[in-house]
């Protein structure tokens, strides 16, 4: 390894095919052809055939026991590894993970990391800890972030429409995503007009439940070469750092505290500065996360999120495209896939093929996740093999 970064073994580590099904709404499809679309497209996109994969990391919340194995047989019993990863809204990022330490640490050259979902019952651990709350809407998170909405706005002057604006833009770029859940775009009065869901959050500014899948394909440096790859399709994995909750000083500064710190020690683990992103897919389940976290992140200063919103910096060809994709609240929130579909974004920004809402001159990127506001995760990305 250089420089003490884990993520440099075995010749560092590279995304080399990345494939999604489209987000939608709840349907009949069974998990298995949302999963093998997706996993199919990825070998397609990598060049690579199934047998050549040897292990796979399978992020999903809803499905149930040993989904991965029941799925993945269907391209062929090869005898891989298969490992199922559950950790709410960031299980796909987890899954991210765990591929990448057993690429780093030279377990396995070629390995798959994907996550599937079906809307399911969404049952929490929280809500069996055999503790009494004194309320029932305790830990129902509309409900708490639309208390740090109101305190956000509050002590910052802004009004409801700092907020709207990150769903029209977000709408915005998921209507140029042919992978989005929502594909039409929105205006401020459409958001602002919506129902109602708690607060002063309403419907078009909080993200779809549905189902979908994605995958990437995760290859060595070591083995790049051998297997024949275009250098400049492979994309480089530079940081990988998750973290839990610590004790709230302040409510609602929980889920800041943790995006702030996981992406401190990426942005550390990486070696550049947040103003360097050129790419933020982040966890915009509800509009004011995206300018609260824009502001955690570093890519803007404490208290300037919705200024920087309003001037066009976090637009595609602004100073960093935050959520190009469209985010949770365009593109979709299937938990299982979304963070695994966040670094597919990123990826196909980085190499230049994300035709109709393409960042100019990206190179660097960061996907970040919170699950239940109790985990975080962020990854950074950033050049091509060929650089």
């Amino acid at each position: 390894m250089s420089g003490g970064n884990w993520l440099a073994g075995n010749g560092g580590v590279y995304v080399v095919g990345i494939g999604l099904h489209p987000y939608q709404f709840p349907s009949d499809t069974p998990y298995t052809q949302l999963g093998l679309t997706a996993v199919r497209a990825a070998l397609a996109d990598a060049g690579l055939a199934w047998k050549q994969v040897q292990a796979a990391y399978v992020g999903t919340t809803s499905i149930g026991m040993a989904a991965g194995r029941v799925m993945l047989r269907h391209l062929g019993s090869t005898g891989l590894a298969v490992t199922q990863v559950e950790n709410a809204s960031a299980s796909g990022s987890f899954a991210f993970r765990q591929a990448c330490m057993e690429v780093a640490h030279g377990i396995s050259d070629v390995v798959l990391a994907m996550g599937v979902d079906k809307h399911g019952d969404g049952r929490r651990a929280a809500n069996k800890d055999g503790l009494e709350r004194l309320s029932d809407t305790a830990t129902i998170p509309a409900v708490k972030f639309a208390l740090m909405a109101r305190s956000y706005l509050r002590e910052h002057g802004g009004g409801m429409e700092s907020m709207a604006k990150v769903a029209v833009k977000n709408h915005g770029n998921a209507a140029l995503n042919p992978y989005a859940q929502f594909r039409k775009p929105r205006t401020l009065e459409q958001v602002l007009a919506s129902p109602r869901v708690a607060g002063d959050l309403t419907v078009q500014q909080c993200c779809p439940r549905g189902e979908g899948a994605a995958a990437v394909l995760l290859v060595s440096g070591q083995a790049l070469a051998r297997l024949g790859l275009d250098p400049a399709r492979c994309v480089r994995v530079h940081a990988s750092a998750a973290s839990s909750e610590r004790d709230e000083t302040r409510y609602g500064e929980g889920p800041i505290d943790l995006v702030r710190d996981s992406a401190r020690a990426a942005l550390e683990q990486a070696g550049i500065g947040a103003t360097e992103l050129d790419l933020l897919e982040l966890h915009d389940a509800f509009s004011v996360e995206e300018l609260l976290y824009s502001e955690a992140v570093g890519v803007c200063q404490p208290g300037e999120g919705a200024a920087y919103l309003e001037r066009g910096d976090s637009r595609i060809g602004g100073r960093c495209a935050i959520n190009a994709s469209g985010g949770l609240i365009g593109m979709g929130h299937p938990l299982g896939p979304t963070g695994i579909g966040q670094v597919a974004e990123i990826v196909r920004q980085i190499r230049g093929e994300a035709e109709g809402r393409q960042h100019p001159a990206a190179r660097w990127g960061m996907a970040h996740m919170i699950g239940l506001g109790s985990v975080a995760i962020a990854h950074v990305l950033g050049g091509t093999a060929r650089c």
